[in-house]
């Protein structure tokens, strides 16, 4: 095999390589594993958010196999995590309380009542100032519950798979977040 064969193949196999690490999006890199107690978790899909044309944070769906139906994913006691990588300075902790509230009501159909206590501890994660480049994992395991990480500090685990479904139901149910980061994390893209 000639030199510049040999360098072909060599400059593919370092690309290739840095393609595997990670996905970049709106500048962050998304890991395309997460590892999970003893489960290694893969990207599903990511995507960014965006409200007036601003970029408020990159999201991540992570998952044991590739998925593209959300209501599977929501109803799966399988682990899995969403991963936000916030990259605007925009986002306070009042945005992100009302943003998430909201989610909620939409996700459940305006009925948070029966998951009001874990809302509220998951809204109060978001009690000190958000800056921009936290990175904000909610990861489900079904025999511990949610755990919610910030900077991978585990700030709270929130017991149930109700508040499990209606968490992930923010990204991924019929009034989602954003249509586009729901395709986005569903790998539709």
């Amino acid at each position: 095999m000639n030199k510049f064969m040999l360098l072909i193949i060599l400059t593919a196999l370092i690309a290739t390589s840095s393609l595997i690490q990670a996905k970049q999006i709106g500048g962050i890199e998304m890991p395309n594993k997460l590892k999970v107690e003893n489960t290694e978790l893969i990207l599903n899909g990511a995507g960014l958010r965006e409200k007036w044309f601003l970029d408020l944070y990159v999201g991540g769906l992570y998952l044991t196999k590739k998925m593209k139906s959300a209501v599977p994913i929501m109803n799966s006691k399988e682990d899995m995590a969403i991963r936000l990588h916030i990259v605007s300075s925009l986002i306070t902790s009042k945005k992100m309380k009302n943003a998430v509230n909201e989610g909620f009501e939409n996700a459940t159909n305006d009925n948070i009542a029966p998951i009001k206590k874990e809302i509220d501890e998951f809204v109060a994660v978001f009690k000190d100032e958000i800056e921009e480049n936290d990175v904000f994992e909610m990861v489900y395991v079904d025999s511990l519950g949610t755990k919610i990480l910030k900077n991978n500090k585990l700030m709270t685990t929130i017991k149930g798979l109700k508040f499990k479904k209606a968490l992930f139901g923010i990204w991924l149910c019929n009034d989602p977040a954003q249509d586009s980061l729901k395709e986005e994390m569903l790998g539709i893209e």
